[in-house]
């Protein structure tokens, strides 16, 4: 039978760590074992958070495409703890996205790879964004334009220009997620592609590239010159 935490030394209790030490002081099922707050009867909130962890390869980014339901598969952590779990690491991929974009100029395929992989390297479906962006390359702004299933979604063109306007943005990125790890384009991305780059020679917004995430790599039209 597994210890509760508070029959552990007050040194060792991941709170009190925490308070004295810092959160670099604790390892990553003891910061979990935090957002559980309880064990149960026979496991303690850490031996909880040591489980969910291997069920998810003890990888903080396969933790984090885990959904509720899934948190939930680990006997002793409910509805309520999960929540608090999936509501920390939506938190964590915030600020990631918050640090990123902050005052970004987009100089290469990487800088708006470095945006969008906080909010897409761990969905497991499809989501298409837009960048607007000034003549100087910063950007403007950024806009989820839809959201599909696991293999594909569907994009309206007239919606990216109608937000390009009222924007007053001078050029655009693309980027969209492929969950499956291919992160080659299909016929689809290809065509979305050369219409939103039709539709902005119109109006006089060039389309600098379209980005295509798969977990940690990425597909660039413009690095590519398929653009």
């Amino acid at each position: 039978m597994s210890l509760k935490i508070t029959d552990w030394a007050v040194e060792d209790r991941p709170r009190e760590r925490f308070w004295n030490k810092g959160p670099s002081s604790l390892s990553d099922a003891e910061l979990i074992a935090i957002l559980i707050g309880s064990g149960t009867k026979s496991r303690s909130a850490v031996d909880l958070a040591h489980e969910l962890l291997a069920s998810s390869g003890n990888s903080l980014t396969e933790l984090g495409r885990l959904s509720v339901a899934g948190i939930q598969k680990v006997k002793g952590i409910g509805a309520v703890k999960a929540i608090t779990i999936a509501a920390a690491l939506e938190l964590g991929r915030r600020r990631k996205l918050a640090e990123a974009s902050e005052n970004a100029q987009i100089r290469s395929s990487l800088d708006v790879y470095n945006i969008f992989c906080p909010i897409m390297e761990d969905l497991p479906h499809e989501e298409f964004w837009i960048l607007f962006l000034n003549r100087a390359n910063k950007v403007i702004s950024r806009m989820k334009i839809s959201q599909g299933g696991v293999s594909g979604t569907v994009t309206d063109v007239r919606i990216v220009m109608k937000k390009a306007i009222e924007t007053l943005a001078s050029c655009l990125v693309i980027c969209h997620n492929h969950p499956s790890g291919n992160n080659s384009p299909s016929d689809s991305d290809i065509r979305i592609t050369q219409k939103i780059k039709e539709a902005g020679v119109m109006m006089d917004i060039q389309l600098l590239d379209h980005i295509i995430i798969s977990g940690k790599e990425y597909y660039s039209f413009a690095d590519n010159g398929a653009i």
